[in-house]
């Protein structure tokens, strides 16, 4: 099945060097590009992409507007950011507004082509490197007020649960629990479902907003 992805930068350059690079590899197809925040939206709501590639900082309605409304919308696509900086500031509030992770611009190919496979299958941007410290950055410097609280998760739910924040990935947490990845899977399927959650990043900052999971530091 083809990944439809939809690039918003204000940078032509960056928008057409995306476009090769993606409509290269085997399974994607760029199908449209957006200059701003608001061709973004009006876009993504035409074009219906899977992934939308997006910039922060963009003329007229930035991309952390952007994102905020075309994650809103019934079916939305994923939404994966694109910045300069692995802790640029704005990250942390596209991960509240919707996005489903971020990608350097520095990225090479591979790595661009496999991040929007991995944003496509609902697994997210959870790196235990980088990512990791972003989300912990995000939740110590923009602490929310905690969310209702969520139907019961089982004990092996919760113990996904912290493990997914701590940036591992499924066969990851299949390894260190000792069971199948496609169990994993299930007990990923669930968590999401019973918090209301769209993926994994969303699931990883929700661990650290509710005090599940508390970044580095804390007491």
């Amino acid at each position: 099945m083809t990944i439809r992805v939809l690039i918003a930068d204000d940078q032509a350059m960056v928008r057409e060097g995306f476009s090769v690079l993606l409509n290269a590899q085997p399974g994607i197809e760029v199908v449209g590009e957006a200059s701003d925040g608001r061709q973004a939206v009006d876009r993504a709501a035409r074009l219906r992409p899977d992934v939308v590639l997006m910039d922060v900082r963009m003329p007229g309605l930035d991309g952390l507007d952007a994102t905020r409304r075309i994650t809103a919308a019934d079916g939305a696509p994923k939404v994966l950011i694109l910045t300069t900086f692995d802790l640029d500031e704005y990250v942390y509030t596209a991960l509240r507004a919707g996005a489903s992770g971020f990608l350097l611009k520095t990225a090479s190919a591979q790595v661009l082509a496999d991040a929007v496979r991995v944003i496509a299958a609902g697994e997210a941007m959870l790196a235990p490197t980088v990512t990791r410290r972003l989300i912990a950055e995000f939740a110590r410097l923009r602490p929310v007020e905690p969310p209702a609280p969520p139907a019961a998760l089982t004990a092996r739910e919760t113990e996904i649960l912290t493990l997914i924040a701590g940036g591992l990935s499924n066969a990851e947490i299949a390894g260190r629990l000792v069971i199948a990845e496609q169990t994993v899977k299930t007990h990923i399927g669930r968590i999401l479902t019973k918090l209301g959650l769209r993926d994994r990043t969303q699931a990883a900052v929700f661990a650290y907003n509710t005090g599940l999971v508390r970044p580095e530091g804390w007491s």
